[in-house]
C-alpha cells in the first residue's frame, strides 16, 4: 500500500479544451493512463491537488471522473484554480456516489487517512509583489488549510500538507499559508499547478525546514510521484 502524488492531469474528456496544443503535452491522456496501469496497485492511494479537469459542471465532469475511477487505486482530489467544476462538499459527495465513483474522494475543509498518516490540504492562494489583492480568499485558504490540519491531528496521526498553488515561487512567498505550515511544525509539502517554462521558477527542495516538492503533472512527465 504505497502513497503517491500527481498534479494538474488537466483532464477534458467531457469537454473540449485538450492540452495536447501545449509542448509536453503531445498524447498525455495516454501518458497518464500508461503511467497510472504501470505504477499504481489497486491498494495504493493517489492524491490529486488540483487542477484535475476543465469541466465547468457535473455533466462535464462525468467522463473524467469515469476515466479516473478506471484507473487502479484510491483517488484524492483536491481543487486547483481551474477546477470550476468544484461545488459543496455534500454536492460532490453526492455525484460521486450517485455515479458510483467508489475510488473518488473530495479533500475540502478535512483530511483523509493513510496509515500513521493523515493526508490534509487546500487549493493555496498567491501573493504577488506584496499585494493585497484577494486578501480576502487568500486569508480564508489559509483558514481552510489549518482546519485540514487540525481534523487530521484530532486522531493523533503524522500529517503530510498537499497544496494546488506554491507557498514559495520565484522571489515572492505566501506568508499566510507559511504561517500555518510553521505553527504545525509541517516538514513536507507538495505542490502542483506550475508549468513549461515556469518550472524553473519552482521552488524544491528544503526551505527554512520544510521540504517542498513540485508534482504538476509535465514536471513529472505524467508519472505519479512515490512518496512513500
Amino acid at each position: 500500500m504505497s502513497l503517491y502524488c500527481i498534479g494538474d492531469l488537466h483532464l477534458s474528456l467531457g469537454s473540449n479544451k485538450p492540452m495536447d496544443i501545449f509542448s509536453g503535452w503531445e498524447n498525455y491522456i495516454d501518458k497518464i493512463k500508461t503511467n497510472f496501469l504501470k505504477i499504481i496497485k489497486p491498494d495504493d492511494t493517489v492524491v490529486i491537488p488540483g487542477d484535475i479537469s476543465w469541466a465547468i459542471n457535473f455533466k462535464e465532469l462525468y467522463e473524467d471522473f469515469k476515466f479516473l475511477e478506471s484507473m487502479p487505486g484510491k483517488k484524492i482530489l483536491l481543487k486547483g484554480n481551474h477546477d470550476y467544476w468544484f461545488n459543496t462538499k455534500k454536492k460532490m459527495d453526492c455525484f460521486i456516489l450517485e455515479n458510483g465513483f467508489s475510488s473518488i474522494s473530495i479533500l475540502h475543509n478535512d483530511s483523509k487517512d493513510y496509515g500513521d498518516y493523515f493526508i490534509a490540504g487546500t487549493r493555496g492562494w498567491v501573493n504577488e509583489n506584496k499585494e493585497n489583492v484577494d486578501k480576502k480568499v487568500l486569508l480564508r485558504e489559509a483558514g481552510r488549510l489549518e482546519i485540514s490540519i487540525t481534523h487530521g491531528m484530532k486522531k493523533g496521526k503524522k500529517p503530510i500538507v498537499f497544496l494546488h498553488y506554491p507557498p514559495l515561487y520565484k522571489n515572492s512567498y505566501n506568508k499566510e499559508i507559511l504561517s500555518v505550515l510553521n505553527k504545525y511544525k509541517i516538514d513536507k509539502v507538495y505542490y502542483g499547478h506550475i508549468h513549461g517554462e515556469f518550472i524553473k521558477y519552482a521552488k524544491t527542495g528544503i526551505h527554512d525546514g520544510i521540504e517542498y516538492n513540485l508534482v504538476s503533472s509535465d514536471f513529472l512527465n505524467f508519472k505519479p510521484h512515490k512518496i512513500m
